[in-house]
């Protein structure tokens, strides 16, 4: 196909922040690969900005606005790529920009999963498209590859780094022996952290990213709401340490795993064998790994942030509607890949339900009898120990710290024998809990 036989495709971008500056920068660069590939030429031609003293975005030729709104509606716009972020007005204007008849390519995150049951429907209806690859992992394109390159396996579990924040800070914490404070105040000097981190360290964004792959692993409903989310703010540098002389390694994990009961939602901090390949994924690095019956374990690693990372998710978006933009809509890629009528009514179970190994770490005032009843309180609950390391207490302390690795174990009976040992009179603080997953195990 004659990439000149057909008039340029029009984009407008909401927002011309980092991502924003990103996808102006890589379509110039590359103008002639992508219309080569697009069979037709691609053109930003309006973007909307409140503020271009500080943007890195290409200008040249760009109707430039400070109301997104004024984007949406232009008739000569084909796809609004929405980059400012947030819930709203990012909602209202994609809706709008749906209903105006025009395809949508998001790199937003916290919209596709609070939001995408709504906004797909939407797009539905209108015949419409919603590109969201730029919304998980940066430029890993982790959703093309679930949803297209595995669509022929029936898929068991997903697991993945996917904030690189928090496994920046995880990582510095090991490899340099820091404290959580500290390594945190670097993340942010070094641009990895926000002014406020609370969606990276506690968990918030990976969850919003975990909603997604879940849906298009297991065929869904976006269910964010139904995820249990723990952050990485209690990690000490004692339990990096204590983790690595047991031959493991604490990494900020997202899981979904398909049970017989239901879908596993969670993220939290977990202990991963170190001879893993996921163990070794380090700094600001974004890892996700899949398991399918006929592929086995797929390991997809890669930037999980940054301007052109991203912009290669959204430009590659873009390509794909431009694709499409003459097949009928019942012809495309379903959103969360799975027909929009065949997903499936799997309940995502709650934490209390599923069953992991447990590392924890209690604080003992260092005598005679603490462990044994600490073990009284684990086989009461038939809860077995599979390694325990006993520190020596520090000079002049009167307290000393115990690790335990446990069985897998039902998170329910856990919480029961965690709040049976706390209030123990020999047990000085509260329990640290970590989770451990094998991941190789199946």
């Amino acid at each position: 196909m004659n990439a000149n036989a057909y008039p340029p495709v029009k984009v407008g971008l909401l927002g011309l922040g980092t991502v924003g500056g990103g996808v102006t920068r890589v379509l110039a660069r590359n103008a002639e690969e992508i219309s080569r590939r697009a069979g037709r030429e691609i053109v930003i031609t309006h973007a909307a900005a409140r503020n271009l003293d500080t943007t890195t975005a290409n200008l040249a030729g760009l109707k430039l606005t400070g109301e997104a709104l004024e984007v949406v509606d232009d008739p000569d716009v084909s796809i609004i790529v929405e980059l400012m972020g947030g819930y709203e007005p990012a909602r209202s204007l994609a809706l709008r920009a749906l209903a105006n008849g025009k395809h949508v390519v998001t790199a937003n995150k916290a919209l596709i999963a609070r939001y995408g049951n709504e906004i797909f429907a939407a797009a539905g209806a209108a015949g419409m498209m919603v590109g969201f690859e730029a919304a998980v992992a940066g430029g890993i394109p982790i959703i093309k590859a679930i949803r297209e390159g595995l669509a022929g396996n029936r898929l068991e579990w997903v697991a993945g780094i996917i904030n690189g924040t928090a496994n920046f800070i995880l990582s510095a914490m090991r490899d340099q022996g820091r404290d959580f404070p500290e390594v945190l105040a670097e993340a942010q000097a070094l641009g990895y952290a926000e002014a406020d981190p609370t969606f990276d360290i506690e968990g918030i964004d990976a969850a919003h990213k975990l909603t997604i792959l879940a849906s298009i692993t297991f065929g869904i409903p976006l269910q964010f709401d139904q995820a249990y989310i723990e952050g990485i703010s209690r990690i000490t540098r004692e339990d990096v340490a204590y983790a690595e002389q047991l031959g493991y390694r604490v990494k900020h994990l997202g899981i979904a795993r398909r049970d017989a009961g239901g879908v596993q939602l969670r993220v939290h901090p977990t202990l991963i064998p170190q001879r893993h390949l996921l163990a070794n994924v380090n700094g600001v690095m974004n890892a996700v790994l899949v398991k399918g019956d006929a592929v086995g374990q797929s390991l997809f690693y890669g930037a999980g942030a940054g301007a052109e990372p991203t912009a290669s998710a959204v430009v590659a978006d873009i390509i794909d509607v431009v694709r499409t933009l003459t097949a009928d809509p019942e012809n495309r890629v379903p959103h969360l890949a799975f027909q929009p009528d065949a997903l499936s009514d799997l309940p995502v179970l709650p934490m209390t339900e599923v069953e992991t190994a447990c590392y924890l770490r209690l604080q003992a005032l260092d005598r005679p009898g603490v462990l044994a009843d600490v073990t009284r309180i684990l086989a009461d609950r038939a809860i077995s120990i599979e390694a325990i390391l006993q520190k020596e207490p520090l000079p002049g302390a009167d307290d000393v710290p115990i690790i335990l690795l446990t069985h897998p174990v039902r998170e329910q009976r856990m919480n029961g024998a965690i709040a049976a040992i706390e209030a123990l009179a020999s047990i000085r603080a509260p329990v640290t809990r970590i989770r451990l997953e094998p991941l190789d195990a199946d």
